[in-house]
């Protein structure tokens, strides 16, 4: 595989920002690739799924592109007085890398999943685009950030301003129990560690998903906040992804 490492000129945040990318060797289908967008947590950027796990010798049989790209601390929000990380995700970043590599933008073959916060901005790009994946993954995922808002004195609460000025998220779009009342998500992997300070919120996703009737694979089980784990889970979530020309593997 390759490993590309593109930095750009981003329109819609207006700095320059940076891109990884895995690209299979030879395409599965005509001359573009089945893709999945990988997103990193709170603490990491771009290059951290390269870094900390295997992740380029799993999809390598795969003939998957992987896209990671780089957010920052922004929770893949709009945020109130920085930068338009939501419009980036959701409309650029697509653009810019299926410009530049043969990328596939056919639903069938698009997939999404993060870890942490990109846990929580990968559900919230397949509930805010419905149609747009075939499945979505969350490891460890930060999934109910209303509740976390809420707390009397909630964890984190000066990216929490930072990102949305004080402005409450329960029942807006970047509310994820909210998301999940107005529509149906594609298939989704949900994983968390049983000793991760974030599972209580993952059983709450998990009982809400269920509860809706929603299509829903969990994977709880031993486990922490922290990169072995989600260097063992993300090869389960390669496998359970429903890739052209081969079967969804059933849990």
């Amino acid at each position: 595989m390759a490993l590309v490492r593109c930095e750009f000129f981003s329109t819609t945040l207006q700095l320059g920002t940076s891109m990884s990318v895995l690209l299979p060797d030879e395409p599965v289908r005509g001359a573009e690739y089945p893709t999945l967008y990988l997103l990193h947590g709170l603490g990491d950027d771009d290059t951290a799924w390269t870094r900390y796990t295997a992740i380029e010798r799993y999809v390598e049989p795969l003939r998957l592109a992987v896209v990671m790209p780089q957010v920052h601390r922004s929770f893949y929000t709009d945020e109130v007085s920085g930068g338009r990380f939501w419009t980036f995700l959701s409309e650029e970043l697509p653009e810019v890398a299926g410009g530049y590599f043969r990328l596939s933008d056919r639903p069938a073959d698009t997939f999404v999943a993060g870890l942490s916060m990109g846990g929580y901005g990968a559900v919230k790009w397949a509930l805010r685009r419905p149609g747009r994946f075939a499945a979505v993954a969350t490891l460890s995922g930060a999934l109910d950030l209303a509740a976390r808002q809420r707390a009397p004195r909630p964890e984190n609460v000066e990216w929490l301003d930072r990102v949305w000025g004080g402005r409450p998220i329960a029942g807006t779009d970047d509310d994820l129990f909210a998301l999940l009342d107005r529509g149906t998500p594609p298939p989704l992997y949900l994983a968390c560690g049983t000793g991760d300070h974030l599972y209580a919120e993952n059983v709450r996703f998990r009982d809400r998903c269920r509860a809706l009737g929603y299509p829903v694979t969990v994977d709880f089980g031993p486990g922490e906040h922290e990169w072995s784990y989600w260097d063992r889970v993300v090869q389960d979530v390669l496998a359970w992804l429903p890739l052209p020309d081969r079967p969804v593997v059933a849990r």
